[in-house]
């Protein structure tokens, strides 16, 4: 007899669920299809703004749940129905009920697997514990053994031997990079340098190894200074008004004032 009102009750449940998802469904579709309306929508128009099949809009409208998907799938078609029409989708889906927010926790206890659990299972229950935890126990046990056990069998002077090339290796290369920066150093000092100060704003150009670099017309108390490693060459259309210095040593007037010149100066050369 018990059995027969469990099941009678649960069977009340199913059908009221069902009629209020019915109802709800109803009623918003209502809503729904109106607000289309007053916007003057096609159901084609909806379909391209939410992607959703106009046979399932149309059912929404028309409140027929049976063409329609689980009660989670319609919650969200109306959701993104809403939102297509500027409602708050989240909202006005919300009032529509599924079977998760239906079931009551009376329910929920009695459809419970552990409060059907009998002493004689726990008991199992606990033994099955006991032996997984044993058995992965054991296995870390074995493995930090072994690697104990590894450990002692390695040989140590194979690892100084492996050590002292590394080492050794890393000596010489700092050695012929120490003695690679001390030649750059050398051959930097080898270049040569020329510093212009302008007495008057000239035309210039500036020539270092076979590049150009600098051409123009420098302003009245510029100072510039360029170095190349072979020949420097300038040239000026105000030869008075530009004063050249070469490796630091005392500048001097290029030539005469309002005339072009040019000069040339290779490395190890003195003005």
């Amino acid at each position: 007899m018990k059995w027969l009102r469990k099941k009678k009750n649960n069977h009340q449940l199913s059908l009221s669920l069902e009629q209020q998802r019915a109802e709800k469904l109803a009623e918003l579709g209502a809503q729904l299809c109106a607000l289309r309306q007053e916007q003057g929508l096609s159901l084609e128009q909806v379909v391209g703004l939410t992607r959703i099949p106009r046979r399932l809009l149309q059912a929404i409208e028309e409140g027929n749940l049976n063409d329609l998907p689980e009660p989670i799938y319609i919650q969200r078609l109306i959701r993104q129905f809403a939102e297509a029409l500027g409602l708050n989708g989240v909202e006005f889906s919300g009032t529509f009920p599924i079977s998760s927010t239906e079931v009551s926790p009376q329910s929920i206890r009695n459809a419970s697997p552990l409060s059907q659990l009998r002493p004689i299972h726990l008991y199992f229950l606990y033994i099955l514990l006991i032996i997984c935890s044993v058995n992965g126990l054991s296995q870390l046990l074995n493995n930090a053994v072994l690697q104990a056990s590894n450990s002692r069998n390695q040989p140590y002077p194979k690892q100084k031997s492996f050590v002292k090339p590394e080492l050794a290796q890393l000596k010489e290369s700092v050695e012929v990079q120490s003695v690679s920066d001390t030649l750059s150093q050398v051959q930097q000092g080898q270049a040569v340098q020329i510093g212009v100060t302008l007495k008057a704003s000239s035309w210039i150009r500036v020539i270092a190894d076979g590049k150009t670099q600098f051409e123009g017309t420098l302003p009245e108390g510029s100072h510039r200074i360029w170095k190349a490693q072979q020949q420097l060459t300038v040239k000026t259309d105000n030869a008075g008004g530009v004063l050249m210095s070469v490796n630091q040593e005392k500048a001097k007037e290029m030539g005469e004032p309002g005339k072009e010149e040019e000069i040339r100066i290779a490395a190890k050369a003195k003005f």
